[in-house]
Formats: structure tokens, C-alpha cells, sequence
């Protein structure tokens, strides 16, 4: 062989070994990371306080030099909390984007669709979601596809298990249910339903609303009749506050108590004075106290007590999850590596938050705390 032939083989190994090695969504430079949320319509606050929260991070990372040298760059779609744009979403990112990893999702049907027929088979990662289903946290023995699942918050079996513990040491047994009629109701009502279970109750009532809408007039009256000590609303903010008005219409006061996605600022922005009393559980430490360590990080990010949320401190969470998990990936970047590495976080303690995970499980953690409605709006523990 003459020597530009040696040249030129050389050469051509050389390029089909980049070629194989080449981890899309990574340069020298950057790492591209994809987003799926909503940010326009009744849902749309959720998504947007979350964006915003993991934008001033990443750029908090970035002026300290980035994931080594590297700086992260967030590609953010609106999916409108709908199940087929979430996946149309996820194609996107992880096709034209060039995402090389993904953060942040909304929701327990679209994330679990989206696991299951994209990312999943893709074997791409997604750190965080703003979902406790159980389908989201099945052990990669049972579902492949959860291998690529990093759930960061607890479980709906966990919130519900801490309402229903409440309600039930003050001697409440007609407790109600009223779901949203997709994943995420179906989910919270059946943590609810085996949370009643272990204290040999079932349902006082049970009554359901479709995604997406206020008519909630039907399950008012469903529940109305049962004339229950106490209703678990397992609802977004918008039907919460119709059904919190309607009930009071009806003349129906018991307690009500709801899982954390409800967003409790958005609640008590929908509500006003209608709102205090309403229990809430809640999956990441209070953001309004200074004393828990990653607390403090997140109100420095944040700025400015009005800033603070649940949903943004969920959102810190998040991408601090994601990016201890590139750290530990170290320089020689890839999915591979990025996915063993979150595995072996173990039990990782971010200043008062601590996430679990092996190579087994995905629970990410189990932090549930109750909180209320008190007087003026403000959220108490």
C-alpha cells in the first residue's frame, strides 16, 4: 500500500470512528438540553415558571465555566398539556433539535407516552417530571423504557398516603374523590383508593372531570349527595377553583385537600379568599424558608420573594438533578455514561433534598410534607 493510500485509510478510520462516536446534541462547546411543557393555555403558568427557573440556572452553570467547558443550552417546546403534541414534541427534540437529553416534562399521560414510544427506545434520558404516576416508576425489569426515567419528585401513592393519614387521625371516614379523567387523576385516585384501603375504607364518593375543562357541575352532585367529611382533589388549579366554588354554591363545606401538580400559587391566584383552608401535599421543601440549604440556592436564583413557587423550586430540583448527573458523566461525554452516572447518584443530598437511585430503581425521592391555605393566601406548614 503507497502512502496516500495509508493516508487516506487512515484517515477513513478516523472519521468512521468519530462518526460512531459522536453523541448528538454535544459539541466542544455545548450540550443541548430539550424541554416538552406547556406555556400557553390553562396550564400554561406551569410550564412557564419552570422554563424560566431552569433558564437562570443553566446560565447560573454556564458563567462558572459550564459542564466542563461545555455550555448548556435549553431548546423549550410548548406542548399545551396535551398528550400527541408531547410526543410530536419529543421527535422534535431528539430529531431536528439535536437534543441530547431531555429535562423538565409536564404530566403523567404524556410523559409516559412519550417514554414508552420515544425517548424510551431512543435510550435518552429525561431527568424530572411533574408526574407521581406509577407507570413513570416501574423497575427497568418490568419496563425497559424506564431505564431512561429519572423521576426527581415523590409519588401520587406518597401524597396520598400523607392526605389520606391526615384526614383519617381526625377521625374522618366519609372521604370523596374528585379526578381529572386522565393519567394523572387515574393515578391519584388509585393512590388514594389503596391509601383508604389500609385503614379499611373505600370512597365516600367518587367523581371525575375531563382534562382541559371547567364542567364541573356532575361531580358536584355526585359528591354533593354523599355529603362527605372531606373531598381529595386530584385536579389541576382551574377545575380545582370550580369545583371549590361550586361546592360552596351547593352549600358543601367539607375539607379539601389536593396533590401537589394543583399548584398551589396558582390555586390561591384562582381562588382568592375562596381558598384558605384548602390542605395541600407538597413534594419539595417550602420555598419560603431560608433555613434548608438548597432552598436558599433556589430564593438567590429566583431573585425576589414574589418569584417564589413550588413549581420553580420543583424546577431547581430538576435541572440540579441533571446536572450533577453530567459532573459525575465527566468530560468524555455520552447517554451511555450519563445514564450510569445518575444510576450510581445513590442517595445524593443537594443541601436538604436528597434523590435515591440505582440501577434498579427511579423514585428519585419520597418527600412529601402537608401544607395549608392561610389567611391573606399565604401557604403554611
Amino acid at each position: 500500500m503507497g502512502v496516500l493510500q495509508r493516508v487516506a485509510a487512515i484517515g477513513a478510520m478516523a472519521f468512521t470512528a468519530l462518526n460512531c462516536t459522536a453523541e448528538p446534541g454535544l459539541t466542544d462547546s455545548t450540550i443541548t438540553i430539550g424541554m416538552s411543557a406547556p406555556f400557553s393555555g390553562p396550564n400554561g403558568a406551569y410550564g412557564l415558571d419552570m422554563r424560566q427557573t431552569i433558564q437562570a440556572y443553566f446560565e447560573q452553570v454556564n458563567k462558572g465555566g459550564g459542564i466542563a467547558g461545555r455550555k448548556l443550552e435549553l431548546v423549550a417546546l410548548d406542548d399545551g398539556y396535551e398528550t400527541e403534541r408531547t410526543v410530536a414534541n419529543t421527535k422534535a427534540l431528539l430529531g431536528d433539535k439535536n437534543a441530547f437529553a431531555l429535562l423538565a416534562y409536564y404530566g403523567s399521560s404524556p410523559t409516559t407516552e412519550a417514554m414508552n414510544t420515544v425517548f424510551g427506545p431512543a435510550k435518552v434520558p429525561l431527568v424530572g417530571t411533574i408526574s407521581g404516576a406509577a407507570t413513570l416508576r416501574e423497575p427497568p425489569s418490568a419496563n425497559p423504557n424506564t431505564r431512561y426515567m429519572f423521576n426527581v419528585r415523590a409519588s401520587y401513592a406518597d401524597e396520598a398516603e400523607a392526605i389520606v393519614s391526615q384526614l383519617v387521625s381526625l377521625g374522618m371516614t366519609r372521604i370523596a374523590v374528585f379526578y381529572q379523567n386522565d393519567g394523572f387523576g387515574k393515578s391519584g385516585l388509585d393512590g388514594v383508593t389503596a391509601a383508604l384501603k389500609k385503614h379499611k375504607l373505600t370512597p365516600a364518593a367518587v367523581s371525575t372531570v375531563e382534562r382541559n375543562s371547567l364542567d364541573v357541575g356532575k361531580a358536584v352532585e355526585a359528591i354533593a349527595k354523599a355529603s362527605p367529611q372531606a373531598v381529595v382533589m386530584v385536579t389541576l388549579y382551574k377545575p380545582t377553583a370550580a369545583f371549590v366554588k361550586a361546592m360552596k354554591k351547593a352549600g358543601q363545606m367539607p375539607m379539601l385537600m389536593t396533590l401537589s401538580p394543583v399548584g398551589a400559587e396558582q390555586l390561591v391566584q384562582e381562588l382568592a379568599n375562596d381558598a384558605r383552608g384548602i390542605g395541600m401535599s407538597q413534594v419539595v421543601p417550602y420555598p419560603w424558608n431560608d433555613v434548608v440549604p438548597v432552598v436558599r440556592e433556589y430564593q438567590k436564583l429566583a431573585a425576589k420573594p414574589g418569584a417564589y413557587s413550588y413549581y420553580g423550586m420543583e424546577a431547581y430540583l430538576m435541572a440540579r438533578t441533571l446536572v450533577e448527573g453530567l459532573k459525575r458523566a465527566g468530560k468524555d461525554l455520552s447517554r451511555d455514561k450519563l445514564v450510569s452516572a445518575l444510576e450510581g447518584m445513590g442517595n445524593a443530598d443537594f443541601g436538604g433534598y436528597r434523590v435515591n437511585y440505582t440501577g434498579s430503581s427511579r423514585l428519585g425521592s419520597r418527600f412529601v410534607e402537608l401544607t395549608v391555605v392561610g389567611p391573606g393566601g399565604k401557604i403554611l406548614k
